[in-house]
């Protein structure tokens, strides 16, 4: 019997009601009650003397790991709310509540930060050796840096506090404007109104004057409004740079490098090793230029599909198919996505009023993650689908680990996602029934090589630009198109006929006010995770207990240490990252080939 997978996810097992749940308010009020008790606690607590204090420490990191896991709960569910429906203005009421809550959490959390900083260096040594606390050891010791980095404690809160209204309050704003936006775009021969995410997936869609239209179209919502969009981005760049400079901070990678646990060099390693063999690419997007019949490859055709057969698959087909693929790689990952599958995890429903872009969140109490994409059957769309399961199998793996030892970096949180996309991506090659279907299914990993070396790349250089000069003031619309498209010349190796000046406006990424510079983390994802599948094609399916053993490392120790550990490799040199993307070129050369032959 077929098994129907429901395309629109279930919300309601959480907190039924959506954002009138009677449950939910319950949880919120809940929320606030326990947040007043931990808040007293944290004032009481004193600086550790000595080892005998080791049980004071962790009775008060359980009861911060039980907060936190409480505000996580409703804040996934919250934003599960506002991605599937934009125009749900009590879920817009009830994001700044519960921002409200996570920034007086943050407070607190500061607080023990700074206390476990003056802790003096023997008293602390001889704390982490008592086994109450000896397994937090690295997530510890990365708090009382943190905390020697930071302001004093008074002025942190008040940086917290006003980041409210101001620095998170502008990228709320953002998600409102793309929200309201809505084009009207003719899509054989039939005039439709669509969102930003609807029309964004018309880039892969077979009909050139569809694409070139879609794309025009948005252009012109976001000229429209650009000095919204310029105004935004110059603001929290200014708080960020603010905020940064009080702090000491010159340099604006300081922040991302240490969330993602990762050294200046390792990033410059990354790029060096990319910014050396881009040629291949520029080959494959010149190559796909004459395939359409141009001189050149436009903007909106980047994503065009090159062949006639580009394979359609349903929501059931697809599913079915990375089921299928991931059986082939290991039992725990089938099942897991299985149940996901089965119990309504996903919400993929092509229809209006969706947030663009897709994620998967987690939902710490109920141990359950949800996974948000706008699905229109694509091989993209189907490999998105896999990308955002290999998340949720991240936090599946982790579920043995004590919830303070999972806050992993989202350098490594891409890894595993992208394992699971490159899953789907390789065996659909392989399974090709036609040469035009393989080429097509070949391109599509081709165009995530694009999109990971050179897309991304110019998404780096120009927000790496943008505040350099945003340290001498705001940054106009005119200089802002200027950097994007100078970025994208670069980033692109000059294998583009056209650029999207505004594409600085249309991308959530650069408005994300949690996660500073949401650009390179993919790309060394990416690269760091064709290593491990590398390794899982020679061990095979025995190889899935490995992998699991890496993911449950991610986030209890740097990114360096966690490529010598599992991949004995030194990731602060460009030759690992060559090693990858030599394996890139390849699909890039066969792709050129392919589609060179005489028919």
């Amino acid at each position: 019997m077929t098994v129907h997978y429901p395309e629109v996810w279930d919300l309601d097992s959480l907190f039924p009601g959506g954002s009138d749940s009677r449950k939910l308010r319950v949880h919120m009020n809940e929320s606030v009650t326990k947040l007043e008790t931990f808040e007293e606690h944290v004032q009481k607590f004193e600086v550790p003397t000595s080892k005998e204090d080791a049980s004071k420490v962790f009775e008060l990191l359980e009861e911060m790991n039980h907060m936190m896991r409480h505000l996580s709960q409703s804040g996934a569910f919250i934003g599960c709310l506002m991605a599937q429906n934009t125009q749900d203005k009590k879920a817009g009421i009830l994001e700044s509540e519960a921002a409200s809550l996570s920034a007086r959490f943050q407070n607190s959390f500061q607080k023990i930060q700074q206390d476990l900083s003056k802790t003096d260096d023997t008293v602390w040594e001889e704390l982490l050796t008592k086994d109450l606390l000896h397994k937090f050891t690295f997530i510890l010791n990365e708090w009382r840096e943190e905390a020697k980095m930071l302001l004093s404690e008074k002025e942190e809160s008040l940086i917290t506090a006003l980041s409210i209204d101001g620095y998170h309050g502008w990228s709320q704003l953002y998600d409102m404007l793309v929200g309201e936006i809505s084009v009207t775009v003719t899509v054989e021969g039939e005039k439709k109104t669509l969102s930003v995410g609807q029309a964004n997936n018309l880039s892969s869609h077979k009909d050139a004057t569809v694409r070139k239209e879609s794309y025009e179209k948005l252009e012109e919502a976001w000229t429209e409004k650009e000095e919204f969009f310029a105004k935004t981005l110059n603001s929290i760049g200014g708080f960020r740079l603010e905020t940064y400079k009080k702090r000491g901070w010159g340099n604006p990678l300081q922040e991302p490098l240490h969330i993602n646990r990762m050294k200046q060099e390792t990033l410059d390693a990354m790029w060096g090793a990319i910014s050396k063999n881009k040629q291949p690419f520029v080959d494959y997007l010149n190559q796909k230029a004459q395939l359409l019949g141009k001189d050149g490859l436009d903007w909106y055709d980047v994503d065009a599909p090159v062949t006639e057969s580009t394979q359609q698959f349903t929501y059931q087909e697809g599913a079915e198919f990375i089921l299928e693929q991931f059986g082939k790689f290991g039992p725990e990952l089938a099942q897991f996505s299985k149940h996901a599958f089965e119990n309504g995890w996903i919400e993929a429903e092509d229809r209006p009023n969706k947030r663009p872009g897709g994620f998967c969140t987690g939902l710490p109490l109920s141990e359950e993650s949800r996974i948000f994409m706008t699905y229109s059957g694509s091989m993209s769309n189907v490999a998105t689908l896999a990308h955002e399961l290999g998340h949720a199998f991240h936090s599946y793996a982790l579920r043995p680990v004590h919830s303070l030892n999972r806050s992993y970096a989202m350098n490594v949180a891409e890894t595993a996602s992208t394992f699971a996309e490159m899953i789907v991506a390789d065996a659909a090659v392989k399974n090709a029934q036609s040469k035009d279907e393989k080429i097509a299914l070949l391109e599509d990993k081709v165009q995530r090589s694009v999109a990971f070396f050179m897309n991304i790349h110019s998404r780096f250089l120009f927000e790496t630009r943008f505040y350099e000069e945003r340290k001498n003031g705001v940054v106009p619309v005119a200089r802002l198109n200027e950097l994007m498209e100078e970025a994208q010349n670069e980033g692109f190796a000059g294998g583009l006929a056209s650029t999207h000046p505004h594409f600085w406006a249309s991308k959530l990424h650069f408005y994300i006010t949690y996660v500073p510079f949401y650009n390179f983390p993919y790309t060394f994802g990416y690269l760091f995770s064709l290593s491990v599948y590398a390794k899982a094609l020679e061990e095979g399916s025995s190889f899935e207990e490995k992998y699991m053993a890496l993911l449950r490392d991610t986030a209890i120790m740097s990114a360096e240490d966690l490529a010598m550990k599992h991949l004995g490799e030194d990731i602060t040199q460009q030759a690992f990252w060559e090693k990858g993307i030599a394996l890139c070129v390849q699909d890039a050369e066969e792709f050129i080939s392919l589609t060179s032959e005489e028919a």
